[in-house]
């Protein structure tokens, strides 16, 4: 992340506070991969591990970045040839997610999820304001509390959900309004930041005061693609 993409953000957040009382955005929910953490490496050496272990061959990083727009279960059914009309799709796809999820999580550390550059600060300055925060991702609940466990994030997240525990993923508004819900704090008072169309689209349908996407260097999604998915009010 660059430092002006760093202070544009930290302007953005900043900017919640000089909004009329009744319109100012209280809560701040996050992404995760690709968001708060660079876990590009983590999320593809993990793929290619379960599809060795079933036989099939290596993906490209490329293929990799496109099937992220999908949840897990979905993502793995399609890397290996299947599509949402065969009768296997939902139930191959689970099962290679549950062993994905296994492998993965025992993976995660500050070198294979790192948090980029400057996060913690901006984290350290919206703690210091008092906005309660939440994490959201469509990848399992108990890997985005690892991720925060091991970058010693628990205590600044009040709420973390997964695509595993709420009942539709992103960009379905179901996880987001859980997560507001747990911080008692109204949807139209609070920001979701993510790296993705389907964050932008889950905040909308979730009918959140304000959106944020991110493009970080090496990111699945450029920036020219957030902005023309038209998701987001800023990028």
């Amino acid at each position: 992340m660059s430092r002006f993409c760093l202070l544009l953000m930290v302007l953005r957040v900043e900017a919640m506070t000089f909004l009329p009382r009744q319109e100012q955005m209280r809560g701040v929910i996050w992404d995760v991969d690709g968001t708060l953490v660079d876990s590009f490496m983590l999320g593809y050496t993990a793929t290619n591990a379960v599809l060795t272990k079933r036989g099939f061959h290596d993906i490209s990083e490329d293929e990799y970045l496109f099937g992220c727009r999908y949840t897990t279960p979905e993502r793995l059914a399609r890397h290996i040839g299947l599509i949402p009309e065969d009768i296997e799709f939902g139930t191959v796809g689970a099962d290679m997610a549950a062993q994905f999820d296994a492998y993965y999580i025992t993976k995660v550390d500050t070198s294979t999820a790192p948090l980029f550059h400057g996060i913690r600060d901006i984290l350290q300055k919206l703690e210091i304001q008092n906005r309660p925060m939440g994490a959201l991702t469509n990848a399992a609940v108990d890997y985005a509390k690892a991720v925060l466990k091991v970058n010693a994030l628990e205590s600044m997240f009040c709420t973390v959900h997964g695509a595993d525990d709420v009942p539709r993923p992103k960009p379905y508004p179901d996880g987001l309004l859980a997560c507001c819900e747990e911080l008692n704090i109204k949807p139209q008072h609070c920001v979701y930041i993510g790296d993705s169309p389907t964050d932008g689209a889950a905040a909308r349908a979730a009918k959140f005061g304000l959106s944020i996407g991110v493009a970080w260097p090496g990111a699945a999604n450029s920036e020219s693609k957030l902005r023309e998915s038209e998701n987001f009010d800023f990028v």
